[in-house]
C-alpha cells in the first residue's frame, strides 16, 4: 500500500488531485443560443439535486464560451455519454468552436440539442443560476428525459475508465 498524500494548504494542484479520486460519469451539457446555434461542453460536475421537484445541477466555468447561453436561455440538456462516445467527450472538452460539426444530434422536446447515442438525455428548464467561486451553478428542473441501453463513460484519476 502506498503512503497517503496529505495537503495542509489547498492550492489548485492539490484541489485537482483530491477531486481526481472521485469517480464521475461523463456528460455533455448543451444549449441553443438565440440565433439557433447549438453550444455545448463536456462537464465533470453534474449532479442530481432533488426528486420533488426533479432538479439537477451542472457547474460551468466562467471562462467557457457557452456559460452566458446557459445563464440566459430557458432550456438546456444533459447528455450522459456511453463508453463508445469517448471521442465525443474529448471533442466537447477541447474544441474551442465548431463542436457540433459532424456530430449526430437533434433538437430535443425543449429545443435543446440532444446527442444521438447518449445513455441518458435529461432536458431541463433553467430554474436558477448561482455564481460561486469561478463557476456558474446552473440548476435545472427536469421536463423531459430518455434512457438508452449501454455502458456509461466513466472518468477517474484523470483518465477514462470502463465498468467491468
Amino acid at each position: 500500500m502506498s503512503s497517503p498524500q496529505i495537503f495542509s494548504l489547498i492550492g489548485a494542484d492539490a484541489y485537482r488531485e483530491l477531486c481526481s479520486q472521485l469517480v464521475n460519469g461523463v456528460a455533455v451539457a448543451t444549449v441553443t443560443a438565440p440565433d439557433g446555434k447549438p453550444h455545448g461542453l463536456t462537464v465533470s460536475s453534474f449532479t442530481p439535486v432533488s426528486i420533488e421537484p426533479p432538479l439537477v445541477l451542472v457547474c460551468i466555468d466562467f471562462r467557457s464560451t457557452a456559460v452566458d447561453h446557459f445563464r440566459q436561455e430557458p432550456f438546456f440538456a444533459i447528455n450522459v455519454l456511453t463508453e463508445e462516445q469517448r471521442e465525443l467527450s474529448v471533442s466537447f472538452a477541447e474544441k474551442p468552436e465548431g463542436r457540433f460539426e459532424d456530430i449526430d444530434w437533434r433538437p430535443g422536446q425543449t429545443g435543446a440539442p440532444v446527442l444521438s447515442g447518449s445513455l441518458a438525455i435529461i432536458e431541463c428548464r433553467r430554474d436558477r443560476v448561482i455564481e460561486v467561486g469561478d463557476h456558474a451553478i446552473i440548476i435545472g428542473h427536469i421536463v423531459a428525459g430518455e434512457t438508452h441501453p449501454g455502458k456509461p463513460l466513466v472518468y477517474f484519476n484523470r483518465t477514462y475508465r470502463s465498468l467491468r
